[in-house]
This record gives structure tokens, C-alpha cells and sequence, in this order.
């Protein structure tokens, strides 16, 4: 098992580091490319700040635990009479404001 399967490389210059590893470690030299170029004259540095690969992105989705129903608490209800009551000062607020600008 190695540590590649847990961790794959997640950002552009990691994937070019990567690349020019596995083919250094089985040619015994640098591949002819862009990011050979750039590591061979900048170093690791060269790879970071201008990397040659796209980046990849992982996305994961967690599931989470739906809360149990219950006939005396129910959030749903509560989050609806918030959203009312938003509403309810909203109108009111603009009501007055409304008000306020007629009487002067």
C-alpha cells in the first residue's frame, strides 16, 4: 500500500512534482517538457509558483444524520414562522418609512 492511494496529489505543481519523480526514478533523468524546464532551472520553487499540470479538485459529500421527527418539535414550523415574521417587519418598516416621508 502506498501512500499515493490515500493522499492523491490535489494541486497542479504537486502533479508536476509527481510526474517528474516517477519518471526520474524510472529513466534516471528529466523528461523532455515544460515543467522539467522550469524545475530544472528554478527548482521545486519553479514548479510551485508556475505549475505546468491543471488543477485537479476533489470533492467529497458527507452524509449527515436527519434529526428525528417529533409531534412537539418540529424545527420546520419554527424556521416558517421566523421567515413570517421577517416579512411581517419588513412590510411594517417600509409602512413606516412610507408614513414618515408623507407627513413631511
Amino acid at each position: 500500500m502506498t501512500a499515493r492511494s490515500f493522499w492523491p496529489p490535489a494541486e497542479a505543481a504537486q502533479v508536476d512534482y509527481e510526474t517528474l519523480r516517477d519518471h526520474l526514478l524510472e529513466q534516471g533523468l528529466l523528461p523532455d517538457g515544460l515543467a522539467a524546464a522550469r524545475f530544472a532551472r528554478r527548482g521545486l520553487a519553479g514548479l510551485i509558483a508556475w505549475p505546468v499540470a491543471e488543477p485537479v479538485f476533489l470533492a467529497e459529500i458527507t452524509g449527515a444524520e436527519r434529526q428525528r421527527w417529533s409531534p412537539h418539535l418540529d424545527t420546520r414550523q419554527d424556521a416558517l414562522a421566523a421567515c413570517y415574521q421577517f416579512l411581517l417587519d419588513a412590510a411594517t418598516g417600509a409602512t413606516n418609512l412610507f408614513l414618515a416621508e408623507v407627513q413631511r
